[in-house]
This record gives C-alpha cells, sequence and structure tokens, in this order.
C-alpha cells in the first residue's frame, strides 16, 4: 500500500466514517501527511508502531517550523487519532494512542459582536457585493449564523431539500449528530429572498447556498465577503462569520436562556463548551458597565 493509498483510507475513514467536518478532514489529513513524509512511514505497521519519543521529535520539528502552542495541541490531537486508526488497520489488539500531553494553552473567550453590528455585517455585505444574488446569497447564510446559531460548515452543507426553511430546521452537526434549531422569520425571509434570485435550480440533493459557477460555496468566500464589510464598517479582525455564531450564544444567555437549552441549540457534545459563555456574558456585563461608568476602573 503507497502512502497516497494510507491517507485516502485516512480521509474515508474521517469524512465517511465519523462524518467530521470539511475543515477537520483537511486538517487532520496534511497533518498525517506531513508525519509519514517526514519519518518515511509507509505501512500501518510502521505507523501503528510509532513510540511517544519520535512523535515527540517529529512535533518539535513542527515547533521550530514555527507552529504556536495552539496549533501543536490541535495537531498532536489528530496524529494521536491517525496512529489508534493504524493500530487497527495493523490489527494490534490495544488500539489506543499513544499517551502524551500536548502543550498547554490558555483557551481566550470567544468575541461576540453587538446585535447592531452582527445585522450590520450581513446588510453590508450584501450591499457590496457587485452581483444582487450573491449579496443576498451571502446575507442570507450569515443570519443563519447569527440568528440561528449554526456553524459556518452546517449552513454551507444544507441542500435544496432544507428549503423553504419552516419554523424549525433539522441541521446535522459534528459527528453526524442532528439537532432542531428554531428559524425566526428574518431568516427564513432572508433565505426566501436568496432563493428567488439564486440562478441555479435549488435541487434537493445539491447544494442551498451555491457558488458563482454553481458549485458548492466555500467558506473561503464568505470570509472573504465578512472581511470586506468588515473594513467597511471599521470593525475589529474578531468580527468572523464564526463570530456570529458566538454572538447568537452570548446574547441569548444574557437574556435570560439556561446553559442546557443553550447546549442543544448550539449542538456542543458536552455542557463543558457551553459554560464559557457565562464567561463571555460577564465579561460583556463588565466591559458595558465600564463604559457607562468611565472613572470606575476598580
Amino acid at each position: 500500500m503507497s502512502r497516497a493509498d494510507l491517507l485516502a483510507a485516512w480521509h474515508d475513514h474521517l469524512a465517511l466514517g465519523r462524518r467530521r467536518s470539511p475543515h477537520t478532514v483537511r486538517a487532520y489529513t496534511r497533518a498525517a501527511e506531513r508525519l509519514v513524509t517526514r519519518l518515511g512511514l509507509g505501512d500501518w505497521d510502521a505507523i501503528a508502531g510509532l513510540t511517544p519519543a519520535r512523535l515527540r521529535t517529529h512535533l518539535a520539528s513542527r515547533r521550530a517550523d514555527g507552529l504556536a502552542n495552539s496549533s501543536a495541541a490541535h495537531e498532536l490531537s489528530a496524529l494521536k487519532s491517525f496512529i489508534a486508526f493504524a493500530r487497527a488497520e495493523a490489527g494490534h489488539e490495544v488500539t489506543d494512542p499513544p499517551r502524551m500531553r500536548g502543550p498547554r494553552i490558555k483557551k481566550g473567550l470567544p468575541r461576540p459582536v453587538t446585535p447592531d453590528d452582527a445585522v450590520g455585517l450581513a446588510d453590508t455585505v450584501e450591499a457590496l457585493s457587485a452581483d444582487s444574488w450573491i449579496g443576498a446569497r451571502d446575507r442570507a447564510v450569515l443570519l443563519l449564523l447569527y440568528g440561528a446559531g449554526l456553524r459556518i460548515a452546517e449552513a454551507l452543507a444544507l441542500t435544496g431539500a432544507a428549503y423553504p426553511l419552516g419554523e424549525r430546521l433539522l441541521v446535522t452537526g459534528k459527528g453526524g449528530k442532528e439537532r432542531g434549531v428554531p428559524i425566526l422569520p428574518v431568516v427564513a425571509e432572508a433565505v426566501d429572498e436568496y432563493a428567488k434570485q439564486c440562478p441555479w435550480p435549488l435541487e434537493s440533493d445539491a447544494p442551498l447556498f451555491r457558488g458563482a459557477r454553481g458549485g458548492a460555496l466555500s467558506q473561503g468566500m464568505v470570509q472573504k465577503a465578512v472581511a470586506r464589510a468588515r473594513k467597511a464598517l471599521g470593525l475589529p479582525a474578531t468580527a468572523t462569520p464564526h463570530a456570529l455564531r458566538h454572538s447568537f450564544a452570548t446574547h441569548l444567555l444574557g437574556a435570560g436562556a439556561d446553559l442546557r437549552s443553550l447546549q442543544e441549540l448550539l449542538g456542543h457534545a458536552s455542557l463543558g463548551s457551553t459554560q464559557i459563555y457565562t464567561q463571555v456574558d460577564a465579561a460583556s456585563l463588565l466591559d458595558t458597565y465600564r463604559k457607562a461608568h468611565p472613572r470606575d476602573r476598580d
């Protein structure tokens, strides 16, 4: 089996077997490719036999390339999963990954935007678009992120079968886990407006959001559109498409939503992932207080 075959098998396991997000599949496959290329590994037995010492040496070389702590931690997680998969493919009785601790990283708080800025981003993306239907498309995508709390990958994975949007939308999240999210009228109206203008037929088995040439819309195109709008509005670099999902969660929590309900809406596997928004909300309240009382800094 060639290295290409090994990587193809790993890619298919992630995408089809584990149903991981396209972003995760790309990142984990690239991490595996770097490992087998650098260490000259050509079969499952060689990968399965990797020791923690050799893995540390590989990661040290990646750090020498300028890899940050957070990226190194993600890469280690990807490689541990890859080695566990290799051990299963090689027929080992024990398929657990090597026991290694990654670098310590300080988990930063999400940076939400204000409700006005969230809507302003969506409106400005539409206004700056050269084509009316593309502007309507990008506005609909951003309102799904802010108005329904979808991940960008979840929004772009929707097919024509989801249209027209009802009061609830069935979304497939990480790990293939499905959840129902309520759809606000303004979000449904934005998708309706895009559907009216879209030059491509909204077929049930085709992507709902189309690129300029009719293929699936990529995350990169949405991110570029948001970057232009962000610059026009004078917003910070943290005002990204993903920040709109953070803003959805933060604003709901501030309005009195309970953590369990928020966990279900966001599709988090554990409550711990949702609890970070309690810190965000507290930070937001403190920031508002300080702006209202600039002399009180204690």
